[in-house]
């Protein structure tokens, strides 16, 4: 008897808690590191990301729980703007990223292009 509720007790000691889903959360923000903040969602809510990025200018990153997060992209002449949901803990953790990474790689592929040529001419 004594066993079997040790072995109990250890069950139930390892059961999860059922904790809530989490996400980075912040409002109106230059930067992707200024969004690190951590939040509990409540029950039915989804990781939310908001980025409008002014073209050659800036992005404006928003991100938190979200219990009607609906996926949207805008393109504007001037930028665009793309809202993203995800339901996994810390899921929303890039936003602008994926801008800065696409012009390296265009400057990297630009420079290996013309690498040659600049390269004879020296």
């Amino acid at each position: 008897m004594k066993a079997f509720l040790v072995l109990l007790l250890g069950a139930v000691l390892c059961l999860d808690s059922g904790s809530s889903l989490q996400c980075y959360s912040c409002t109106s923000q230059l930067s992707n590191s200024n969004c690190q903040k951590k939040e509990d969602c409540k029950d039915a809510q989804t990781c939310k990301t908001d980025v409008i990025r002014v073209v050659g200018l800036f992005n404006i990153i928003s991100k938190g729980c979200d219990s009607s997060c609906e996926p949207l992209y805008q393109d504007f002449s001037v930028g665009n703007r793309n809202i993203s949901c995800c339901s996994s803990d810390l899921c929303n953790v890039n936003a602008a990223g994926s801008v800065r990474y696409s012009y390296g790689m265009a400057a990297g592929i630009a420079a290996s292009v013309l690498w040659p040529f600049l390269n004879n001419r020296l």
